[in-house]
């Protein structure tokens, strides 16, 4: 045990402040880990059970293989699609002690739609609708592009939490948040209740990091190079100020984490913070004393440099800085994109092995 009996820095902050840990994977062991150190979440997409499978393929490979020989006619994006929504249960499993005894607020586990349709609300939905039946502590992704905005409205009103992902900017996560509360409205006049329910509104706060110094590289833009570190944290806090001043009744998430502020900057906020394996064993072996930042602002002058250099980040740092419409064409959200689908096709690869097996290997 660390100080005054603390399993660790994490472990301290659950227990000390509003904030609460999910686990960035829906790898068993990683899950043991975090909920150990106080997780009450998890996640996953195909990427993320693309990277499970290559840490625990000798915990899957029967089953894949049993899949394969029972779904003899079905595709192989049809196999792939079990295979991750079976992964996602087996976490969901995991949490659903945290998920009784939080009456559905915490403990569930994300499972993501698929992102070739996140320009068509339909099919997200259908996909979502299914999602929520394979568990009852599921929180279903949804990309925050036009068509996710009215997916994610829908699927509240039928009673789906959702997670809205692929989101970066205030803009966004505004648009989130007004569609979840016209979800709500809509229930609550309806007589259905939503007091089990735990949306929760994603920024990658590192993407947009990453973004902003491709922007650099690509524009031959001088800044300091520090405060390109504090793009994402600047979003996430101004995001959070208006959701408290706004009352909205979902919360933000922090995820895709480059930085230790990505973590300690958001202590203290009745947020969530979903930290990767390797980055809980940093933060859970550093010396970052784990106090309240949440309300602390950025720096002025790190505001004013990046809001002067980069025209992004004053479109994700603005609370009017792009429409709905423009949301499909921003940089952030076409990289993670093409990221997420050149990582679905890796996944597919993986299970083609079974399937379609190369004679040439042993």
């Amino acid at each position: 045990m660390s100080d005054q009996g603390f399993r660790s820095p994490l472990h301290k902050m659950v227990c000390t402040s509003a904030t609460d840990l999910w686990n960035d994977s829906c790898s068993v062991e990683e899950l043991k880990y975090a909920i150990e150190n106080g997780a009450v979440g998890a996640t996953a997409n195909p990427v993320i059970v693309g990277q499970v499978l290559k840490k625990e393929m000798h915990l899957w490979k029967d089953r894949i293989a049993e899949l394969a020989g029972k779904m003899s006619t079905s595709t192989e994006d049809e196999i792939t699609w079990k295979v991750i929504e079976e992964i996602s249960v087996r976490g969901a499993e995991l949490l659903r002690q945290i998920f009784d005894r939080e009456n559905g607020r915490k403990g569930r586990l994300s499972i993501q739609t698929d992102p070739k349709y996140c320009r068509n609300s339909e099919l997200i939905l259908k996909q979502a609708l299914h999602f929520n039946s394979l568990a009852p502590n599921m929180i279903i992704k949804i990309a925050v592009t036009k068509a996710g905005i009215q997916a994610i409205e829908e699927a509240t009103y039928r009673g789906i939490s959702i997670n809205a992902t692929i989101c970066f900017t205030v803009p966004q996560a505004l648009a989130v948040a007004e569609a979840v509360e016209r979800g709500f409205r809509r229930r609550e006049n309806q007589g259905q209740e939503i007091s089990r329910m735990g949306p929760v509104c994603t920024i990658m706060v590192g993407r947009l990091d990453d973004w902003l110094k491709v922007v650099a590289d690509r524009d031959n833009i001088i800044t300091n190079p520090g405060y390109l570190e504090w793009a994402g944290v600047a979003v996430m806090k101004r995001a959070y100020r208006i959701y408290r001043e706004r009352g909205y009744r979902l919360r933000l998430l922090a995820a895709a984490y480059r930085n230790h502020m990505h973590w300690s900057e958001f202590i203290g906020g009745e947020a969530v913070v979903s930290i990767p394996h390797v980055w809980q064993i940093r933060f859970n072996s550093s010396s970052i004393e784990v106090e309240s930042r949440m309300e602390k602002p950025v720096d002025k002058a790190v505001i004013d440099e990046l809001c002067r250099n980069f025209v992004d980040f004053r479109r994700s740092y603005e609370e009017n800085g792009m429409t709905v419409e423009e949301f499909d064409s921003f940089g952030p959200t076409i990289r993670t994109l093409r990221q997420f689908l050149v990582g679905y096709e890796e996944l597919v690869h993986i299970i083609r092995d079974f399937l379609i097996p190369d004679p040439g290997k042993k």
